[in-house]
């Protein structure tokens, strides 16, 4: 044996097993730490409306109709709807269930943060085309500019008006 020859010492029994058990356990700890790691895809359970500017006055009814700047935005961010920073009207009774239920919180000059389940949005079966998803959340600004009183009752009146045939309609 040369000077630079180092002797090897035989492999103690059972060392090799031993070895072999600590690599599956290492992975299985790190299986285990990485499967505790990830959640599965939240989902919300309830609608949420949070004044981050409080409004005056009373809420919105579902007889009322009001002139809202909106945002609306997907889970991760992307604005799917807006208004452009313009007033757009909107009555509650023509919106999807969790915009109306938030609307009715809501008070004149007030901006809102919304947040919507699925199921009060477009729900299991949304639109052909519209590109949500089946029961995806759906998150709003909201800012509430005017409220218009007792718009449906006057939209209702002006439906049981008798029409003038388009001969007696006034020249103008």
């Amino acid at each position: 044996m040369s000077a630079t020859q180092v002797p090897l010492r035989p492999i103690a029994k059972g060392s090799v097993a031993k070895l072999w058990l600590g690599l599956i356990a290492l992975v299985l700890v790190g299986v285990g730490v990485a499967w505790a790691g990830t959640k599965p895809l939240e989902r919300l359970d309830a609608l949420s409306v949070e004044a981050t500017t409080e409004g005056t006055g009373e809420p919105i009814t579902l007889e009322d109709g009001a002139l809202v700047v909106y945002e609306g935005r997907l889970k991760d961010g992307t604005v799917f709807d807006s208004s452009n920073g313009e007033a757009v009207p909107m009555l509650p009774t023509r919106v999807i269930p969790g915009f109306r239920d938030a609307l009715v919180q809501m008070r004149e000059g007030g901006t809102y943060e919304i947040a919507i389940p699925g199921a009060q949005a477009y729900g299991a079966e949304p639109p052909e085309g519209s590109g949500f998803k089946p029961n995806e959340d759906l998150y709003f600004t909201v800012t509430i500019q005017k409220i218009e009183r007792d718009v449906m009752r006057q939209l209702q009146q002006l439906q049981q008006m008798p029409q003038l045939p388009p001969e007696a309609a006034p020249a103008g």
